[in-house]
């Protein structure tokens, strides 16, 4: 209903100024170059009238021609384009499906078409580092590092190849490189920390570390290797307050309290940590200032109470037993430890000492010894994430470099 009422009021002002227009008096006469004009007023303004469309449309006509260059080059210029993108969308689904090959060809055909961009760099490199052509994606790296919005791209692809090759110095300076192009990236700080782990730089791992289980292990090594004694002994007490039951964080922490005087107050550390995890080391630290056997096996008996009816409780009463020529309690605490369900070769090798001490069957100390070649392995420290072995603790696993991933086991 609008549309027709919008349609008659149109007609009806067209007819009005048609109607207007030709009811104007005069007449318009003119001379031009020999030729002369005498016409009606409403005739003058019609021709007037079309004379203004021929003109416009030979304009437009003369503009057209003109914009003929131009939009040859424009169409050129998108059809490059368009073939670009499709040169680009394959190279991402060739480097996705891990054809090497054709990454390649379509990255060099893109960069050929689109030119140097950001994008066409970072994807010929990602397409050389496929191929292994290490070479060619460093050059693309080292391309994308002289464009200053780019720059962190070129930087993490020349650390991902500096840290393939374990060229870690190289790395750390790249990783600082990056660092000052672009300020604060989430990337950077892992990987800052995994440098300084296999530089040995534990301040520097510390510092950059993030809350967690690996902070203990990390303030620990820290500690150990901080040649300043007072800010050692305040990264001990840091390590054991993150983890008290941490061994390596204990005994640095007690190490700490026994060499300024306070014995009571690292054998309380070590006696917490035992009832928590017990582990030999703590019995060895807590054991050593006592040199009498028979006082050490007293003392013993005080650091096994705090988790006596742990295996290792039992293993460290009948050794410290035996040395002090407690034969029969050596056999109790070792026969307690079989009922426990141990089975490791320093245990065996144990009854073959008590065995020895005994001196009633001597083919007792033999199957002992036979049972220690076939019985389980004795606890080392293993990695969480790799799953290697070592025989003393590292605060970081120096198979993968997993900060805090050691733990006490049997395997």
């Amino acid at each position: 209903m609008g549309r027709a009422i919008k349609a008659v009021l149109l007609a009806a002002l067209i007819g009005f100024g048609t109607w207007w227009i030709a009811a104007l008096p005069g007449r318009v006469a003119a001379d031009f170059a020999g030729y002369s004009f005498d016409t009606s007023t409403p005739v003058a303004l019609l021709a007037l009238a079309v004379l203004f469309v021929v003109l416009y449309i030979l304009l437009r006509l003369v503009a057209a021609i003109l914009r003929l260059p131009f939009l040859g080059s424009r169409w050129r210029m998108e059809r490059r384009r368009h073939a670009g993108d499709i040169a680009v969308t394959r190279a991402l689904v060739a480097i996705a499906a891990g054809d090497a090959n054709p990454a390649r060809r379509e990255a060099h055909k893109a960069r050929k078409l689109l030119g140097d961009t950001p994008q066409t760099l970072l994807l010929a490199a990602e397409a050389a580092r496929l191929a292994n052509r290490d070479d060619e994606a460093e050059t693309a790296f080292r391309a994308l590092v002289a464009m200053p919005d780019a720059a962190l791209l070129g930087y993490r692809g020349l650390y991902r190849l500096a840290v393939a090759r374990e060229a870690w110095g190289e790395a750390a300076t790249l990783a600082s490189e990056a660092e000052r192009a672009h300020p604060g990236a989430n990337w950077l700080r892992p990987e800052r920390s995994r440098l300084a782990i296999r530089a040995g730089n534990w301040a520097a791992a510390l510092d950059l570390s993030e809350p967690g289980p690996a902070k203990a292990a990390l303030t620990t090594a820290a500690a150990l290797a901080e040649p300043d004694p007072r800010q050692a002994a305040v990264r001990a007490r840091q390590a054991w307050r993150l983890d008290p039951a941490l061994m390596p964080a204990v005994l640095v922490y007690a190490g700490s309290q026994r060499a300024h005087g306070h014995e009571s107050v690292a054998q309380s550390a070590v006696r917490h940590a035992w009832s928590v995890a017990p582990h030999p080391d703590l019995a060895t630290f807590a054991l050593a200032p006592v040199t009498d056997v028979l006082a050490r096996a007293k003392a013993a008996q005080k650091l096994a109470g705090a988790n006596p009816e742990h295996a290792e409780s039992r293993l460290l009463l009948a050794r410290t037993s035996l040395d002090a020529g407690l034969v029969g309690e050596a056999r109790h605490q070792a026969e307690a430890a079989l009922a426990s369900g141990i089975d490791q070769r320093r245990f065996h090798l144990l009854l073959a000492d008590i065995a020895d001490a005994e001196q009633r069957d001597p083919e007792a100390a033999r199957v002992a010894l036979r049972h220690a070649a076939d019985g389980g392995p004795d606890p080392a420290w293993h990695c969480d994430s790799c799953h290697a072995a070592y025989p003393v603790w590292h605060a970081a696993c120096p198979a993968c470099a997993t900060p805090g991933s050691l733990r006490w086991t049997a395997g």
